[in-house]
């Protein structure tokens, strides 16, 4: 697997940093969207950024291998008049990111606002700060300016966007990898949220069996759905749909959760690594949301630098260490 550095927006001192920690792969965004109050698609990712920021990248013996976090417009997402509009940049900006040598393109489906937590500065380990999902802390009736809107809706409005999006994605070389809801959990503030289950992602594959549709496996988004996750890894990378993960922990699951260093949440993160290895996962895999640390003013919650370090440090030795059970038992099976 290719061990990922987040850096967004594309920074040399992150690229340094992820050669330093033997990184091989970057994971980054472009600006794209307006998002107040209704999120608005901007232009099309221009082919000559793109390569700009794999150029960046590249000079430092790095890949830029996956755009996430460039976020769809409600009027896709909700199926409102000017979709079209708005898919047709989108498909122009995964002909680009193909065109550039950039592979996943990572997206979500949430409508009107993305992750959500109630707090972002709960003292964790060490007094470290973590954030924190509790439903309970969601004022009652709190609504957003769509409204309700239904599971049938948010269906319907998906399946028209993965038909149309797609074709342009294979014929660019492009992996198209639906990340979960974040809370998955339905509804939230009165807004239906259909990717919250491993049924929803088995529905997803199902419509349409292309090479380009897969998953990210967020492993703190499914463990909060309850899945076991060394067994998640093996359901989608058995079918070779698991085409990028995010590495972390939580405690707890929905309807309330906090994130916790990587080493000492609930998933068995060894079992978790060994998965990855049992099925020959060869895509990126990045450690996500790790809790601010000493010293640092948590001013991006979960994305502050030393907790990203250490996740890395952590990753770095579990990997070493499924590795080495691997050959210890081929050399056991030999003798």
């Amino acid at each position: 697997m290719k061990l990922a550095m987040v850096s967004r927006p594309l920074s040399d001192t992150d690229l340094r940093l992820a050669v330093q920690m033997g990184m091989s792969d970057v994971v980054s965004t472009v600006p794209g969207i307006s998002m107040a109050p209704q999120r608005e698609q901007g232009p099309a990712l221009q082919l000559k950024d793109l390569q700009a920021m794999q150029s960046q990248v590249q000079a430092h013996g790095l890949r830029l291998s996956v755009i996430e976090g460039w976020q769809l417009s409600d009027r896709i997402t909700l199926g409102l008049p000017g979709r079209d509009d708005d898919i047709a940049r989108v498909c122009e900006s995964i002909e680009n990111m193909g065109r550039a040598g950039i592979s996943v393109y990572c997206y979500n489906f949430m409508a009107v606002f993305n992750w959500l937590r109630t707090t972002v500065d709960k003292p964790g380990r060490g007094g470290a700060l973590v954030t924190e999902f509790n439903a309970a802390d969601i004022p009652a009736g709190e609504l957003t300016y769509v409204g309700r809107t239904t599971d049938e809706q948010m269906w319907s409005a998906f399946e028209y966007f993965l038909r149309r999006v797609l074709p342009v994605a294979e014929r660019a070389g492009v992996k198209l990898a639906l990340h979960p809801d974040d809370p998955p959990m339905s509804p939230v503030r009165g807004l239906a949220r259909i990717m919250r289950d491993l049924d929803a992602f088995d529905r997803v594959l199902a419509i349409a069996d292309s090479p380009s549709n897969g998953v990210t496996f967020c492993q703190g988004n499914f463990a909060a759905m309850g899945v076991d996750i060394p067994q998640g890894i093996r359901h989608f990378g058995r079918r070779g749909k698991l085409f990028f993960a995010h590495f972390r922990d939580i405690r707890g699951a929905v309807p309330c959760f906090e994130e916790t260093f990587h080493d000492e949440g609930e998933t068995d993160m060894v079992e978790a690594m060994q998965a990855y290895h049992d099925i020959g996962y060869d895509g990126p895999i990045r450690p996500d949301h790790a809790p601010t640390m000493e010293g640092e003013d948590n001013t991006q919650p979960g994305y502050m630098m030393k907790g990203q370090i250490f996740a890395v440090g952590y990753m770095h030795g579990l990997i070493d260490a499924v590795r080495r059970r691997g050959a210890q038992a081929a050399a056991a099976g030999q003798t």
